[in-house]
């Protein structure tokens, strides 16, 4: 039997197409077959129409699911309302990440960098679930940001914010301000970990040069360091935007009753019944991602991944 396993793995080595192949064919087996197999049948899925009287999927093409997305102006609420979310939540977790990620980068020796890096990903070992429901009890009217805002004496500076409208509500976790910062919260290490990598890339002779020809500590943050580290924050970018794009559990139990996307698919798909709304529905996120995805490469975040 060894014999017979030398011989294969001889074979293999002097036929290096034929290796890489072998060892690409699960994976690609997967990607072909389960992941866009399973987005080619939710593209079919949306040119069928459901009966409006007896609720059965009409399998024949027709544009009319994609009629009644786009006709009703509720459904274009929720695709702006989604995508500003997305992309508020995408630029304070860049504003937000980028301080850490060049802290982590540029000062901290080799002792304080991995204690920052396990701070960094240490809210990723614990369950998502745990994480939304831990911050609906903080910020619930009764909850402990409450309690300590009462006792500094701040409670009416929550007031006032919650007062906003639109964005207010009766309590930090009925609300978009509660939203964003479990967004923002959930997010932050997917925009940090990509800036951290683009800004420790960056050659130490580059900031001497700059150094070296006059340039001061602000000057050559604007141009050298800041154009460097752009694609990764571009390619931080992609993860929070689509990640807040697609996400249904953090709008379902933090924030009041108006849809997102994702709540939008699963009620079309689930307690509606309409799955080629809900297959038209989830055609938006793909598209806008599509051109999201253009815009960064161009900008070159896809180097920095």
């Amino acid at each position: 039997m060894t014999s017979t396993f030398d011989k294969f793995f001889t074979f293999l080595f002097y036929r290096k197409s034929l290796a890489l192949f072998l060892l690409l064919a699960p994976l690609l087996i997967w990607l072909g077959v389960v992941y866009l197999g399973s987005l080619f049948t939710l593209l079919i899925q949306s040119f069928f129409s459901i009966d409006s009287f007896s609720g059965v999927i009409k399998r024949e093409f027709t544009l009319e699911s994609y009629y009644d997305l786009f006709r009703q102006s509720t459904n274009w609420d929720i695709i702006i309302r989604t995508t500003t979310m997305a992309f508020t939540v995408t630029v304070v977790s860049a504003i937000i990440a980028f301080p850490i990620a060049y802290f982590m980068a540029m000062n901290a020796g080799p002792t304080l960098k991995p204690i920052l890096y396990l701070g960094v990903m240490l809210p990723l070992w614990s369950s998502y679930l745990v994480k939304v429901y831990s911050w609906k009890l903080i910020m619930a009217k009764e909850g402990i940001l409450t309690w300590c805002l009462d006792q500094l004496g701040l409670l009416h500076l929550l007031d006032v914010v919650l007062a906003i409208p639109v964005i207010g509500g009766s309590s930090l976790s009925f609300s978009y301000i509660g939203m964003f910062l479990v967004f923002v919260y959930i997010w932050l290490p997917y925009m940090i970990l990509p800036i951290q990598a683009s800004l420790e890339r960056i050659p130490k002779s580059l900031l001497e040069a700059s150094s070296d020809l006059g340039g001061g500590p602000s000057q050559t943050f604007r141009k050298v360091i800041l154009p460097l580290a752009f694609p990764g924050v571009v390619a931080g970018s992609i993860f929070t935007f689509s990640l807040t794009l697609g996400d249904y559990i953090i709008p379902t139990i933090i924030g009041n009753s108006s849809y997102f996307i994702g709540m939008a698919v699963y009620t079309h798909q689930g307690t509606a019944g309409n799955i080629p709304l809900a297959a038209a529905f989830s055609v938006v996120p793909i598209i806008i991602m599509m051109v999201y995805l253009s815009i960064a490469k161009r900008l070159g975040a896809f180097d920095a991944l």
